[in-house]
């Protein structure tokens, strides 16, 4: 199945922790391979194209971090509204919890479901005038 997801990984003096996710591992269950984010960040992106990369969270989490409490992973799901964020607290990457977000299951169609923004004005029907800030846009608070 045709799936895209992006998946961020950020964690201090982790190069060599992530070296081998740079390299294509036959024994993964995902195929592509994260790639460091130029510009001298500790940073690693990836880009699924399959519904594919179910064990990765767990994969990262096993992994010996240098400094575990740095470790934040961004994932953003094609249907998502915005990136969701997990972080390792006791040993586990648990999803934090971001402000007027929700996240539904979608079990087949996605790995960590659909992450939804909850202050979003509902989008009229089809043809129907949103006003000036359009049917995306919140107004500012």
């Amino acid at each position: 199945m045709s799936r895209d997801a992006e998946v961020i990984v950020i964690a201090r003096g982790a190069e060599e922790v992530m070296r081998p996710l740079t390299l294509p591992d036959e024994n993964r269950e995902w195929h592509q391979c994260f790639v460091p984010v130029d510009g001298g960040f500790d940073a690693w992106i990836v880009e699924f194209w399959r519904l594919n990369w179910h064990g990765l969270l767990a994969h990262l989490e096993s992994l010996p971090w240098p400094d575990p409490h740095s470790v934040q992973v961004l994932v953003h799901d094609q249907d998502d509204d915005c990136f969701g964020l997990w972080m390792m607290y006791d040993g586990r990457l648990v999803e934090v919890p971001l402000p007027r977000t929700r996240r539904e299951p979608w079990p087949g169609h996605s790995v960590s479901g659909v992450l939804s923004r909850t202050d979003r004005r509902p989008a009229g029907p089809p043809g129907a005038d949103a006003g000036p800030l359009g049917p995306d846009r919140p107004p500012a608070v």
